[in-house]
């Protein structure tokens, strides 16, 4: 015989099951990931028809599905790398470390940087000419500099990853401080705030929807620049298996490193995304409230 104890138990786990199950009936029924999944057959399927199929002018050199797909499952590659090397998951361990390291430390500056210079005026004309100056310049012609500032191979690597993020963070960021209904400071100002509770309290959550849409578009600056960066100082990383099978006039390898480069990206802005929207649940709220 139960006790009570158990009975709310059994009764509390009996109320989540009807939830849970019309969770995954919602998103079963939800069209965006099987309009995804369409999109990424028809993707295949035209790289397949494009190259093994027509061998179109311009594409019947390249690799086709069919051919990347076998080596990339293959136990026993005939080119050294497949899901079953050790080689790849280095390479792939690499890159994704450097992203962390830069990630973060782009965020870590540039988030701070981009609320300092939309909060004070005077601070973003001391900073903001020299953002504008650096911003144009290249990540590549910033190579040979960063080879000679720092040494090895992961500090400049870290480096150039580094800076490309962090022009992203800080701009967009100032955007979103700049985005603020003046309205809100006034208000802040009469109900006898101090200028750290305005900063703390208005400035940083109002500037969080432009920040992690930043976030999101900086994480994918920092790949595309970090694989430029490995392309010439590294030694490991997708980046290095892209040029170096380039190098050895070896294409199937190149294309698994691209295409494992555009999902490892993938992954990494939908857990910024995530991170994102979980922060952001009193803005829905609001925005709901608002019949928005």
């Amino acid at each position: 015989m139960l006790n009570n104890g158990q009975g709310a138990s059994l009764g509390v786990r009996a109320g989540r099951m009807p939830m849970f199950m019309a969770r995954i009936y919602r998103r079963l029924s939800a069209t965006g990931p099987y309009f995804t999944l369409l999109g990424l057959v028809l993707w295949v399927g035209t790289w397949w028809l494009l190259c093994e199929v027509f061998s179109v002018p311009r594409f019947e050199k390249m690799p086709g599905p069919v051919v990347v797909l076998s080596e990339l499952f293959s136990p026993q590659p005939f080119l050294g790398v497949s899901v079953f090397t050790e080689e790849y998951y280095a390479h792939m361990w690499a890159s994704c470390r450097r992203i962390f390291f830069a990630f973060c430390i782009a965020t870590g500056v540039g988030v701070p940087l981009g609320l300092f210079m939309g909060w004070s005026r005077k601070f973003r004309d001391y900073t903001f000419p020299i953002l504008e100056i650096l911003r144009p310049i290249p990540i590549l012609a910033w190579v040979p500099l960063a080879i000679l500032m720092f040494k090895g191979f992961e500090s400049p690597v870290i480096f150039l990853a580094t800076l490309a993020s962090l022009y992203v963070s800080t701009l967009n960021t100032l955007l979103g401080v700049d985005s603020i209904d003046e309205s809100y400071f006034r208000a802040a100002g009469c109900l006898g705030s101090k200028p750290h509770h305005i900063f703390w309290h208005v400035v940083v959550p109002g500037a969080l929807p432009f920040m992690f849409t930043g976030l999101q578009i900086s994480i994918g600056v920092a790949w595309f620049s970090l694989v430029a960066a490995e392309m010439v100082s590294g030694d490991w990383g997708l980046g290095y298996l892209i040029v170096d099978a380039y190098m050895n006039n070896v294409t199937v390898p190149m294309v698994i490193g691209m295409i494992t480069l555009g999902f490892v990206g993938w992954f990494t802005s939908v857990l910024v995304r995530i991170v994102g929207d979980r922060m952001m649940q009193w803005r829905t709220r609001a925005l709901a409230m608002e019949n928005r």
